[in-house]
C-alpha cells in the first residue's frame, strides 16, 4: 500500500505509533520519587571509602551498591531523555535532563575512591578476593579492567575533580542538540510545482530524494546555506567539544584524544588507522559506484545533491509501517523463531516512536539502558526503503540490548560501542538478502541493488570520511591550534572532495557542502563514527556465514548478542568468527561491493 505521511502535530498521531514509557515510570511524580531513592543510595557510598581492601565481602557490598545505583540512574535518565527527545522545545523536559545530569556528576564524584583503592590493593590482592568471595566473579572483568588502566587512573582527589568536570562536559553536545533541533531557523523552500516545504531535519531527509533535479539542488542549497550562516556558532560548539576531549586526554595522561577514546574498550590504535588507510586505497571502488549512479541517472555531471535520489525515477518504492514490519520480520528468519518472536514485540507492544513530529529530535536510535524493561526505538519514518532499513537497523540494536540484558547480570550487560553497530548492520544485510530473493522485477531489483551500494557509501566510506575529519580536528587542537567555523568548513570540504573524486570524474562536491559537518551530531560522541564502518565489515562477514546456512556461525552470532560486555569487543568478535585486527573483513566487504556492481552492470 502507498505510504501516507501522518500530521506533524504529535497529538494527531495514534498511540500505536508512539512509544509507551509507562513501563519505565507511570508519571513524573514517580520519576521524582525514584530520583529521591537514587540520591539516598548515592549518599550511602561514603561508608565504603577507605575500606575496600579490608575484606572481600565489603568490596562486594560496595560494587553491588554501585551497580544498583548505575541501573537506577540509567532508568531515570532514559525516562527524562525520551520525553526531551520527542519535544526538544520543552523547557520542563530539558530541566529534567539537566537534573539527572547533575546527579550523574555527583555519582562520578562519590565513586571516585573506588578505582584508586583497587589499584592500591594490587592484582594479587584483587585476585585473592575474587577467589575468596564467589559473588565477586561477576565483577571479574571490571576489576581486571581497572588494573589494566592503572597508568591512567589518578588519585582519589584527582578522580573527584575529573568527575566534577562532568558538570560542564555535556554543555557542547547539549547546546548543539537544542539549537540544531529546536531553535535553529530552518528555511522554507518552494519546489518547482509551487509546493512549500519547511526544511527541518526530517523534512530534509525526506525531500533530498526529490525526483526533480532542480528541487534537489534547491533543497541542498537552501538547507546548507542556512547552516552556513551559523557556521561560527556551530564552530565554537564543536571546538568546545574537542577541547573537552583534550581535557580528559591530558587529565588521564594519554598521548592523544584518539588513544584516550579507544583505550577504554581496549581497541588497538591500528584498527582506526587501518580503516582510514583501507578506505583511501579503496576509493577507486567508490568512484566506480559514483560512475554507475551517474549513468543510471543519465546526467552529464553527478553532483552531491544527486546521491540520495532513487536511480529508477518512475519506480516510487514506498512502504507503510505495517508493510515494513512484515518485511523485516520475514527477513529475520535465519536467526530463528525465538529471535523473531521478541522482535515482533517491538512492533506490537509500543517499543517504537515511529513518525516525525514538531520539535522531535531528528534521526533514529535505540536505547537499551533500562535493564528491567525493554529497549526503546526512536524513528522518523518517511516510508522509503531507507526508512525500512533504518527500522531494522535500530531493531538490531534493540535485540542486542534485549538479549544481553536477559542473559547477563547487570554488571556485564552493557556492551561496547565498538561492537554495537554489528547487530544493526547485520539486520540490514538480512533485509537486503530477503528482498533480493523475493524480487524478480528487473527495475525493482536494480533499484534495490543500488540502494545497497548507497548503504556502503554512506556507512563505510562516508563514516570513514567523517572519522578522518574527526581525527584531523582533534590533532589540530592537540597541536595548540584553534577551530573556527571557517576552518572546519575548509577542512571538511577538502576531505569530502578527495573522497568523492571531485574534479576527477567522480562526483562534484559543491561549495555549500562545506558546512555538512554541522549536520552530524555524532561529532559530539567522541570518536564514534568510525565504528559504523568497522561494524559493517564485521557484520557483512558474519551475515555471509549465517546466510550460507552455517548453523554453528548462527549460534556464535546469537552468543555474541547475548554476551553484553563480559569481555573486550575485539575478543567477543573473534569468538564470533571475525578478527578485526586484520584487513580481511574490509577486503571481504570490498569484494562484495564489487560483486554487486558487477550485477548492476549486467542488469544495465
Amino acid at each position: 500500500m502507498p505510504f501516507t505521511p501522518l500530521p506533524r502535530d504529535r497529538a494527531a498521531i495514534p498511540n500505536g505509533y508512539t512509544w509507551d514509557l509507562h513501563a519505565v515510570y507511570t508519571d513524573f511524580p514517580a520519576w521524582h520519587a525514584a530520583q529521591d531513592e537514587l540520591r539516598r543510595h548515592v549518599d550511602t557510598l561514603a561508608q565504603y571509602r577507605g575500606r575496600l581492601s579490608a575484606d572481600a565481602g565489603i568490596l562486594l557490598q560496595c560494587l553491588e551498591l554501585t551497580s544498583a545505583i548505575g541501573k537506577l540512574y540509567a532508568r531515570i535518565s532514559t525516562y527524562a531523555s525520551a520525553h526531551a527527545d520527542i519535544d526538544t522545545r520543552s523547557a520542563e523536559y530539558l530541566a529534567c535532563q539537566q537534573e539527572i545530569a547533575q546527579i550523574g556528576t555527583d555519582i562520578g564524584a562519590k565513586t571516585a575512591f573506588i578505582e584508586p583503592e583497587l589499584l592500591q590493593m594490587g592484582r594479587d590482592a584483587v585476585d585473592r578476593f575474587i577467589g575468596a568471595e564467589p559473588g565477586l566473579a561477576v565483577y571479574r572483568h571490571f576489576l581486571q579492567d581497572v588494573l589494566r588502566r592503572k597508568d591512567h587512573t589518578r588519585s582519589e582527589s584527582e578522580e573527584r575533580l575529573i568527575a566534577d568536570a562532568g558538570l560542564m562536559a555535556d554543555s557542547p553536545g547539549g547546546l548543539y542538540t537544542v539549537f540544531s533541533n529546536a531553535d535553529f531557523p530552518f528555511p522554507t523552500v518552494t519546489l518547482h510545482d509551487g509546493t512549500t516545504v519547511h526544511l527541518d531535519k526530517a523534512a530534509f531527509a525526506q525531500h533530498r530524494t526529490a525526483p526533480h533535479r532542480e528541487d534537489r539542488r534547491t533543497i541542498f542549497a537552501s538547507y546548507f546555506d542556512a547552516m552556513y550562516a551559523y557556521r561560527r556558532t556551530f564552530g565554537i560548539g564543536l571546538y568546545n567539544e574537542v577541547k573537552k576531549n583534550l581535557f580528559y586526554m591530558r587529565a588521564r595522561g594519554y598521548p592523544s584524544c584518539l588513544q584516550s577514546s579507544l583505550h577504554g574498550a581496549n581497541i588497538p590504535m591500528d584498527v582506526y588507522h587501518a580503516l582510514l588507510a583501507n578506505a583511501r586505497q579503496s576509493l577507486p571502488l567508490l568512484h566506480r559506484y559514483l560512475l554507475l549512479r551517474k549513468t543510471l541517472l543519465d546526467v552529464d555531471e553527478l553532483h552531491y545533491y544527486d546521491l540520495y535520489v532513487p536511480v529508477v525515477p518512475e519506480l516510487d518504492l514506498t512502504y507503510s509501517f505495517e508493510e515494513a514490519g512484515d518485511l523485516i520480520l520475514a527477513s529475520l528468519a535465519p536467526l530463528g523463531a525465538e529471535y523473531r518472536t521478541v522482535a515482533r514485540r517491538a512492533f506490537t507492544e509500543r517499543w517504537m516512536d515511529v513518525y516525525p513530529s514538531d520539535g522531535k529530535i531528528g534521526g533514529a536510535y535505540s536505547n537499551g539502558a533500562v535493564y528491567d524493561v525493554h529497549p526503546f526505538i526512536l524513528l522518523n519514518y518517511n516510508g522509503k526503503y531507507d526508512d525500512v532499513s533504518t527500522v531494522t537497523h535500530e531493531l538490531g540494536h534493540t535485540m542486542h540490548s534485549f538479549l544481553s540484558n536477559r542473559t547477563q547480570p547487570y554488571p556485564t550487560a552493557q556492551y561496547s560501542i565498538f561492537v554495537a553497530e554489528v547487530a544493526s548492520t547485520f539486520n540490514e544485510a538480512l533485509l537486503m538478502d530477503h528482498v533480493l530473493h523475493t524480487v524478480t522485477d528487473k527495475r525493482t531489483r536494480l533499484s534495490l541493488l543500488v540502494n545497497y551500494l548507497d548503504g556502503i557509501r554512506a556507512t563505510l566510506f562516508r563514516q570513514t570520511q567523517f572519522a578522518e575529519f574527526e581525527l584531523a580536528i582533534h590533532e589540530l587542537v592537540e597541536k595548540g591550534e584553534t577551530l573556527t567555523g571557517d576552518l572546519l568548513c575548509e577542512l571538511y570540504l577538502r576531505i569530502t572532495r578527495e573522497y568523492y573524486g571531485h574534479g576527477k570524474g567522480g562526483c562534484t562536491v559543491d561549495d555549500n557542502v562545506q558546512i555538512e559537518w554541522a549536520v552530524v551530531p555524532h561529532f559530539y560522541y567522541n570518536f564514534y563514527v568510525f565504528q559504523y564502518a568497522t561494524s559493517l565489515t564485521a557484520s557483512t562477514a558474519l551475515a555471509e556465514m549465517v546466510l550460507a546456512g552455517d548453523i554453528a556461525a548462527t549460534e556464535r552470532y546469537l552468543a555474541l548478542l547475548s554476551s553484553g560486555g563480559k569481555d573486550y569487543p575485539i575478543s567477543l568478535l573473534r569468538a564470533a568468527g571475525v578478527d578485526m585486527t586484520g584487513s580481511e573483513p574490509f577486503t571481504l566487504m570490498m569484494r562484495r561491493m564489487a560483486r554487486v556492481m558487477d550485477e548492476v552492470e549486467r542488469l544495465l
